[in-house]
């Protein structure tokens, strides 16, 4: 039995303990009592995983870490970790601090991962967390689920379909988040690109190409900024040392966009301080490229 996991009765008799040596241990304080009929061992209180994982094994039937607390396991945005989450068909009526208990009618074992704690997969955790995320966060996570590749866009929208019963909560956001991409369609490679592309479309401009290829006149790929309007040839990128691979990397960079200076492109950049202020400045200039395009 590993520390961090907490276990019954059940789990201790089938390592070979006796019923008497079970209650030596609980009775001297060397097993805690985290639910009825579920311990731990003594030692430090169980962190929000922990907790999950014990009240999984409380549950009267099936049960799985999910909704936020799921998300923080995938380490996806909306994540929440100072309250545990878990969905079961059913619960004993009681309160426990910290604890969050969904009761579902649409429980599939198809939709948990039980390899080490039980937890919703992807598919099912977007789905869960539509209904208490806002819309802005749920695109976040949509999107960094997608990029990387911890489910299959199709595999998303079969299970949308599947559990799209009337008066699901957070389904219709969820579908409309799904509507605006398509499984062809390039994806941000970062959040910072998906607030970037977010505070385009808020600002009521088009848009943009994700990931664009730019040519040379001999067919080689020049670059492919993080996001870019190819009519009238202008790219976007997210300027930081770090995230272009330092310091040397950035002069090259540089090499790079007097290139695309030479093929008519114009390179407008932003960073992190723009993205937090709704990139105003940005909108404004694009806006204005637009206009005298047009």
């Amino acid at each position: 039995m590993q520390r961090q996991h907490a276990f019954t009765l059940d789990d201790a008799l089938a390592c070979g303990l006796r019923a008497r040596q079970c209650g030596y241990r609980v009775s001297t304080g060397q097993w805690i009592a985290v639910f009825r009929g579920v311990y731990r061992l003594a030692g430090p209180e169980p962190d929000w995983r922990g907790l999950g994982a014990a009240a999984c094994k409380a549950a009267p039937g099936p049960a799985a870490i999910s909704h936020r607390s799921a998300l923080a396991i995938y380490d996806l945005p909306g994540a929440r970790r100072h309250v545990t989450e878990i969905s079961t068909p059913r619960w004993r009526r009681a309160r426990h601090v910290g604890l969050v208990v969904h009761e579902t009618r649409a429980w599939s074992p198809d939709d948990v991962d039980v390899s080490d704690v039980p937890v919703t997969l992807p598919a099912r955790t977007l789905i869960d967390a539509a209904a208490v995320l806002h819309e802005s966060t749920l695109e976040l996570a949509v999107d960094e689920a997608l990029r990387r590749d911890l489910v299959a866009f199709a595999e998303l929208w079969r299970r949308v379909e599947e559990l799209s019963q009337r008066g699901r909560r957070g389904i219709g956001v969820l579908k409309a988040v799904l509507a605006r991409r398509h499984p062809q369609a390039d994806l941000a490679e970062s959040v910072r690109e998906h607030l970037l592309f977010k505070a385009l479309r808020d600002a009521g401009l088009p848009d943009p190409v994700l990931q664009y290829e730019i040519v040379d006149h001999a067919g080689n790929l020049l670059a492919r900024p993080d996001i870019a309007y190819p009519r009238i040839k202008v790219a976007i990128e997210y300027d930081s040392y770090l995230h272009h691979g330092g310091r040397a990397k950035y002069v090259r960079d540089l090499g790079r966009r007097n290139d695309l200076t030479a093929l008519g492109w114009r390179v407008l950049h932003v960073t992190g301080p723009d993205l937090q202020s709704g990139a105003i400045d940005l909108c404004r200039a694009l806006r204005s490229l637009l206009i005298d395009a047009a």
